[in-house]
């Protein structure tokens, strides 16, 4: 039987453990505390909890979804009867083969693996480690070139945490523009009522515990951070963003459960038996007579969960048959699609103005709307979508044996 992944035993924990505190909520109608813990004043919500968490448990999943395309490529590259043999016996000093060994490589393809990702994994010293490279790329049926550029380098899990930091700062700042050209009315509150009040009141544009984050303007903040990344790193932009989807994909249906605990983007009011309770401290005051509301989070945790659990079924199971920005494309249709649809329940949504008027159609729809026409006119046009390249694409895996090396990674580019 296959192992389940190690991120399951995280990620099936959190799911369980928000669902109880939204089953408890919805037995005693009282919501839990915005606040998680206070440290020296200064409160940390469980907002910023869930961002966080999500985040990394979608970086995880995409680590090891990096690893194992990793891994594929290498063991299709070389030979098993190279990778099987004792590292004991390719010339190298004892105290490294000792010290090698101490990390769990023992043959020659378990180095190799590590060498061709990035020699810093063999956590040796810098003689040591230049006396072990060139030692195996001397060994007999090795190709020196799979010790200076492998073709499974592209996969090195470490560039999910490498790029982590620049993904999360260009979209967290995407987010806050996002927010600050399209605010929502409820920031009528704190006196903004459109992008010029943010001129007028610049510290604001720095007030995120005031709320004020869009997910779109994340996105993009987040796919540039990606082309920076990859192209700085020389690796394939688009399938490391078809990865990256995934991640996403989770950390949307985690990240949600804060706007819960916020008791904020709630929708519509609504007697259904899965409402959820608002204090009158939190409710819009258009609807301040009512209490019980849609739970809007909900519906997009939801969605955002059946969209990552296609993705990563997609990018574990057919990722031999799917071309480059196929599933980048599923991912920002899929969103568009169930962000469309939550638009008709939720509240706090910015109308797109016509001649000054308000039309009642939110920005997000549009924007929605605009984004899945680009995802699905790039995957027409794309030239990898030819009729010609996608057949071969999906030819047998015996017909692509002798092209595999070759073409690893220009495929993925």
């Amino acid at each position: 039987m296959r192992r389940a992944e190690p991120y399951w035993y995280v990620i099936v924990p959190v799911l369980v453990a928000l669902a109880a505190v939204l089953v408890v909520h919805w037995l005693t109608g009282t919501m839990p505390p915005r606040a998680a813990v206070s440290v020296g004043g200064f409160a940390i919500y469980w907002y910023a909890i869930c961002i966080i968490t999500g985040v990394a448990l979608g970086a995880w999943v995409v680590a090891r979804l990096a690893a194992a395309r990793a891994r594929g490529v290498f063991e299709s590259t070389v030979p098993a009867e190279v990778r099987a043999r004792p590292l004991a016996g390719a010339a190298l000093p004892d105290d490294v083969v000792t010290l090698l060994a101490g990390r769990k490589l023992t043959t020659v393809g378990e180095a190799l693996y590590d060498v061709g990702l990035d020699p810093r994994r063999l956590g040796l010293k810098r003689a040591e480690q230049t006396r072990a490279v060139e030692t195996l790329a001397a060994a007999p049926d090795v190709d020196p070139t799979w010790t200076t550029n492998a073709p499974w380098r592209i996969w090195n899990p470490d560039h999910v945490w490498g790029g982590l930091t620049l993904i999360v700062i260009l979209g967290l700042i995407g987010a806050r523009l996002y927010h600050v050209l399209t605010p929502s009315p409820s920031m009528a509150a704190v006196g903004i009522y459109s992008w010029r009040d943010y001129i007028r009141y610049p510290l604001q544009l720095i007030n995120f515990r005031a709320g004020g984050l869009g997910i779109y303007g994340a996105m993009a903040g987040g796919l540039l951070a990606v082309v920076v990344y990859t192209r700085r790193n020389r690796i394939p932009t688009l399938a490391w963003a078809d990865l990256a989807v995934v991640g996403v994909a989770l950390g949307q249906a985690i990240g949600r459960w804060g706007n819960f605990f916020n008791q904020e983007l709630y929708g519509r009011p609504t007697n259904a038996p899965w409402a959820i309770a608002i204090d009158p401290l939190y409710r819009l005051p258009d609807f301040a007579e009512f209490s019980t509301f849609h739970p809007a989070f909900l519906y997009e945790s939801l969605w955002s969960l059946l969209t990552f659990f296609v993705l990563l079924g997609l990018a574990r199971r057919r990722a031999a048959r799917l071309l480059p920005g196929e599933l980048l494309a599923l991912y920002l249709v899929a969103y568009a699609i169930g962000r469309s649809l939550l638009e008709l329940v939720r509240l706090d949504s910015r109308a797109v103005p016509f001649l000054g008027l308000e039309t009642g159609l939110a920005v997000a729809t549009v924007v929605s709307l605009l984004v899945a026409a680009v995802a699905v006119v790039a995957c027409l046009f794309y030239p990898s979508s030819s009729p010609r390249n996608r057949t071969r694409s999906r030819m047998p895996t015996s017909s692509l044996k002798k092209k595999r090396t070759k073409s690893i990674v220009t495929h993925f580019s």
